[in-house]
């Protein structure tokens, strides 16, 4: 058997046996979970950066999980997959045949890091097995996310979805704005002046950096120049990436060398990684940033841990020359889940996931376990958002990474219970509905950038030859006006074939051709 990474205590990464899959699961669950016969099964998942889950032992023997299992009557051996090393750990996992019981993807069947495994047929189809066992998926699950996991004519995994494609957000801390004496800013000219008082004020990072410009992406907003997967645009009778758009990624990338160049930006950002990242703004060191809206709530109650006078607030992202702005709208699906062809109870891997969208699966992972993290009283539910930020990390990995199929949008019932729940709910049909960029999309990606992944990006950081220009740009080591070559040396390593590629899809009206939607 092959060794495999494991998260151990610490985030100390300890090499372990990944023994469960060379298991043969047991005898499925019988109709409703309820047999004595355990449904066993080995399940890769990534660890998202959360951290409790990186900080665990042994996530296999957490309480949660414990609970999990005795609900669904399953037996799990979790392996958890580095979020750092996530796509090189994938590979190897796929090179060493190495492959568990059910594995999670990032996205689609067309995720980098699935390696073309369901176009070789590494996992099973499942439209038999739903129309039997999972009834709630097939229900709750939106068409588009089901045909994300489509491959022809056959349905490959089972998607976590967002019904809401606008869920990052920018975010400042409200309580030093009002110190400035300023309102909430609009354009980037104001953008920029907000971080300059708030370095004035001694704010260590007025804009929060971060590595491969990954939730530090505000300013490519402005001016529609996202260099992502599901970023193209017609030029001409071309179609191509929006970073194509010459001036306008010029501009955006000056913004970020004027930041960098005042001081409004750590010196350090093309290096600061996700938990730095967090751990900054947790500290009070930050002014504005950019994180999935449906987990302000939870950061304010860590930050205030430290500084209890903070205030964070979700306010409309920077807009550029065309009066628009905001975060690249997400893809319709956030993780999906392959059973391995080789299962041989997958029937009971599917009520497993089934049962995820079901009454009493909200109720489990959204308020716990009733006597111990809520109560009732005449059929109301009381229950008490944690403000102890180990307490916080712990029901954050409860409600979105135990709960593995659900609307990510937001966690509706625990919002529902406060005022500020209901305002941040209130945001996304307000604020976020309005604003947030689009593009022409291929799904799966185009053969041409699977076969040249030096010039192939993701879904939210750019390919790496466009990624070590603009941090080079941007720390003055290369000219911002030297772009068109950059768009030139992208063209030379492959990207004329996907311009092509993408051209002749677009004029044949291919299926797996989305064109985005304006926002209202």
């Amino acid at each position: 058997m092959k060794k495999w990474m494991k998260v151990g205590m610490a985030s100390v990464l300890a090499v372990t046996t990944l023994s469960a899959c060379a298991k043969s699961p047991e005898a499925p669950a019988a109709e409703g979970g309820k047999s004595n016969e355990k449904t066993k099964f080995s399940i890769s998942m990534r660890t998202l950066a959360f951290n409790y889950v990186e900080k665990s032992a042994n996530i296999n023997e957490d309480k949660w999980v414990k609970r999990l299992e005795e609900k669904t009557n399953t037996d799990l051996d979790i392996v958890l997959v580095p979020h750092k090393e996530f796509e090189q750990k994938m590979a190897q996992m796929f090179a060493t045949n190495d492959i568990p019981d059910v594995v999670q993807g990032s996205g689609g069947i067309a995720g980098k890091e699935m390696a073309g495994s369901v176009q070789a047929g590494v996992f099973m189809p499942l439209d038999d097995l739903l129309q039997k066992y999972g009834q709630n998926l097939l229900k709750k699950i939106p068409k588009e996310a089901w045909a994300k996991q489509t491959f022809q004519g056959k349905i490959y995994a089972i998607p976590e979805f967002l019904s809401n494609p606008s869920r990052r957000a920018t975010v400042i801390r409200k309580d030093l704005l009002d110190k400035a004496g300023l309102p909430v800013p609009k354009t980037v000219d104001e953008y920029l002046n907000v971080l300059r008082k708030f370095k004035e004020m001694g704010v260590e990072n007025p804009y929060q950096g971060r590595e491969n410009f990954k939730y530090a992406d505000t300013f490519f907003g402005p001016y529609d120049v996202y260099p992502y997967m599901s970023m193209f645009m017609q030029q001409g009778d071309q179609i191509v990436p929006k970073f194509f758009n010459s001036e306008n990624m010029m501009k955006a990338l000056q913004t970020y060398k004027t930041m960098f160049d005042e001081g409004l930006i750590n010196k350090e950002f093309a290096t600061i990684n996700p938990t730095i990242y967090k751990n900054s703004i947790l500290a009070g060191k930050s002014g504005i940033w950019s994180m999935n809206a449906n987990e302000v709530l939870q950061w304010e109650q860590q930050l205030k841990a430290n500084m209890p006078t903070a205030k964070l607030e979700v306010i409309p992202s920077p807009i550029g020359p065309d009066g628009k702005g905001g975060s690249y709208l997400y893809n319709s699906v956030t993780r999906a889940y392959f059973i391995n062809k080789n299962v041989k109870n997958a029937e009971g891997i599917i009520k497993f996931f089934d049962w995820m969208l079901s009454d009493e699966a909200e109720k489990f992972f959204t308020f716990g376990v009733e006597g111990e993290n809520y109560t009732m009283d005449n059929g109301k539910i009381n229950y008490k958002t944690p403000t102890d930020p180990q307490a916080v990390d712990e029901e954050r990995y409860r409600q979105a990474f135990l709960w593995m199929v659900q609307d990510t949008t937001y966690n509706k019932g625990t919002l529902s219970l406060t005022e500020d729940g209901k305002k941040l709910m209130n945001i996304y049909d307000t604020i976020l509905a309005k604003e947030g960029r689009d593009g022409i999309q291929f799904d799966p990606r185009l053969e041409s950038y699977v076969k040249n992944p030096d010039i192939s990006p993701e879904s939210d950081y750019a390919a790496p030859v466009l990624l070590q220009h603009m941090v080079k740009m941007v720390y003055g080591k290369e000219p911002i006006s030297d772009w068109p070559k950059v768009l030139e040396e992208w063209k030379s390593k492959g990207g004329k074939d996907v311009i092509k590629e993408a051209t002749d899809k677009f004029n044949k009206k291919d299926p797996n051709v989305t064109i985005s939607m304006p926002r209202r």
